[in-house]
């Protein structure tokens, strides 16, 4: 993927995030207007129906390090290491998945959304112990691919639909499932996860369907670091590295556009 400096990224989707915050906040002034024609109109008195969704996020890791640490070396000497560990950066990637939603009542829905996101991330340790000659810390880096199949339980509540719009909050839990964990990485993840997600969107009623664009944010509830993958490293220059990190939260935000 191509890299985006991460002020960039975090910059672009506070202005997508303003966009769909804009449609909420002037849907007063949105009811205040002359009815005009609705596409649609008997399409949210379906009890129950599908459709499909795509997106992109980002995908985020809040580290808690360890701080000086005690190494045990191959040789059997001992020797103090200061190692941080960061994201730093943040990169695009892709959503994509179908849903399903049950009308409850004329402002609520329940929606199930199972999906797929791939993403990277990019993390960088910094070795204040092992320094350069000109005191820079030794870095070393972590490219972490990620495939991980969710299924996203949750709760909608929609204002009154004007015309052909109809802004919405929602909350609700992802559990997520990792697919892709390799041995030989400094740091691994568990294989589950569980987010909790909150976000706005904005029903738009066109001719021939609807199309909902969606910003969310999610936040891991769960402690995602494997702390057991540093003893079965095999090369152990690595575990010094593995062993800086005591705990880890994933963090994403996500754009998605629902159509049905």
């Amino acid at each position: 993927m191509q890299y985006k400096p991460r002020s960039h990224v975090i910059n672009t989707m506070k202005k997508k995030f303003v966009i769909l915050l804009t449609l909420v906040a002037f849907s007063g002034n949105i009811f205040a207007q002359e009815r005009t024609a609705e596409n649609r109109p008997y399409t949210d008195l379906r009890p129950f129906h599908l459709g499909i969704v795509i997106g992109t996020h980002n995908q985020d890791l809040e580290f808690a390090n360890v701080g000086p640490q005690l190494i045990t070396n191959e040789d059997g000497t001992q020797a103090n290491k200061l190692i941080t560990c960061d994201q730093d950066r943040w990169d695009m990637g892709f959503n994509v998945g179908v849903l399903g939603e049950l009308r409850l009542t004329n402002e609520f829905s329940f929606r199930v959304s199972p999906q797929l996101y791939f993403g990277t991330r990019h993390i960088t340790f910094h070795n204040f112990t092992d320094a350069l000659e000109d005191g820079t810390p030794i870095e070393e880096s972590q490219t972490m691919k990620s495939v991980y199949v969710s299924s996203a339980l949750d709760l909608i509540y929609n204002s009154q639909r004007l015309n052909n719009i109809r802004p919405y909050l929602m909350v609700g839990l992802n559990p997520m499932l990792n697919l892709t964990n390799k041995s030989s990485d400094y740091i691994r993840l568990k294989r589950h996860e569980i987010f909790f997600e909150l976000g706005l969107g904005c029903d738009l009623y066109l001719p021939f369907f609807k199309l909902r664009p969606e910003l969310k944010f999610c936040y891991g509830l769960l402690d995602s670091f494997d702390d057991k993958h540093a003893d079965e490293l095999k090369d152990k220059n690595m575990v010094a590295y593995a062993k800086s990190v005591k705990s880890a939260h994933s963090k994403m935000i996500v754009l998605s556009f629902y159509f049905d």
